[in-house]
């Protein structure tokens, strides 16, 4: 049986992702001076208007500002940003609830990890595609002034049973300056990113292949100024795209007391070990949890068919090798380290 499977990515200066980039920002460098940070300070974007909002308790001391203005700056943005604040200390009766003896759950949540043994990445082919199409052209970019920040990559992957065979279609927008025409910025990202990404994925039939670029025609008007952004909106291009399910919280600005984050990361990599060690080929791993409590109400485990030995097994070797409470979880995947 044949289908098509398709996802996509966005670039830093898609106004979403520079959301994020800045929120996660602000966690760094929290996490740098005072680990024990709960921090949830988002923001939203708007023109040259930038809302940074949320709760932060912590010792650090944090020019948002300075911060802010560095990264858009670093992104390409060459005007004035106006940056309004609305900061508050989080709720007594969370940190109450999440700081004891051991971290608890900063939130009820449901989270989910997922893992495909199509490649060494053990990641579904569209988004891993798709995000190398934007690393290329991110790379690419900075070298030439033309092109901007803001870009999004779609990829289309046929699969024939559950095995991906071949990939049907490349899309990619990227914003540019007025001095290039279509014909131009079609040749020089075909070449420049297309081509030298798809040189990466020898092993999947590209034959006919259709490439798609700046199907818009005109992309000058980028960023902030062409749309609006929000922290935690490309939760499915964070993930898997589309392929494995999703929880119901994003991961940039939270702190990793915060199971949205720090739960999703470790059912992915529990899914990745299930199939790292041939026990299945595809594995979905989903907890929940409730505020102030350590242990995870439920863990399920979905192989869709393809374990290679009895479910309950895999469910025991889970049960006696990982640990899933909010203390552990930060401990084994070192998440009090700013990246």
């Amino acid at each position: 049986m044949k289908r098509v499977i398709t996802s996509e990515s966005v670039n830093c200066g898609h106004p979403d992702k520079t959301c994020d980039i800045i929120a996660d920002s602000f966690l760094d460098e929290a996490l740098r001076q005072d680990p024990q940070s709960q921090m949830a300070v988002e923001c939203a974007i708007k023109n040259n208007k930038l809302f940074v909002y949320g709760e932060a308790t912590t010792k650090a001391v944090i020019d948002y500002d300075a911060i802010a203005k560095k990264i858009l700056k670093e992104i390409g943005y060459d005007c004035e940003f106006e940056i309004i604040k609305e900061l508050s200390v989080q709720s007594p009766d969370i940190n109450r609830a999440v700081v004891k003896d051991k971290i608890m759950a900063n939130d009820q949540g449901i989270v989910f990890g997922y893992a495909t043994n199509e490649n060494k990445n053990f990641m579904p082919y569209p988004i891993m595609i798709a995000h190398d199409l934007m690393r290329e052209y991110e790379g690419f970019r900075k070298k030439d002034n033309r092109f901007k920040a803001d870009a999004k990559s779609q990829v289309t992957v046929e699969y024939e049973n559950d095995k991906p065979t071949k990939i049907l279609c490349v899309l990619v927008s990227v914003s540019h300056t007025e001095s290039l025409n279509h014909d131009e910025i079609y040749s020089i990202i075909k070449k420049e990113v297309v081509e030298k990404t798809l040189k990466r994925y020898k092993n999947l039939n590209q034959d006919d292949v259709k490439i798609i670029i700046n199907p818009s025609g005109r992309f000058v008007v980028w960023g902030s100024f062409s749309d609006s952004g929000c922290v935690g909106r490309k939760i499915v291009v964070d993930t898997y795209g589309g392929v494995g399910r999703i929880g119901g919280g994003c991961f940039s600005s939270k702190n990793a007391s915060k199971v949205d984050r720090s739960g999703a990361y470790y059912a992915r990599y529990v899914a990745k070990n299930i199939v790292a060690n041939n026990l299945a080929n595809r594995c979905e791993i989903s907890v929940s949890y409730a505020i102030g409590l350590d242990k995870p109400l439920s863990i399920d485990i979905e192989t869709f068919g393809t374990e290679k030995i009895e479910l309950n097994k895999i469910y025991k070797i889970v049960n006696d090798n990982f640990d899933f409470t909010p203390q552990n979880m930060i401990d084994e995947l070192k998440l009090l380290k700013p990246i």
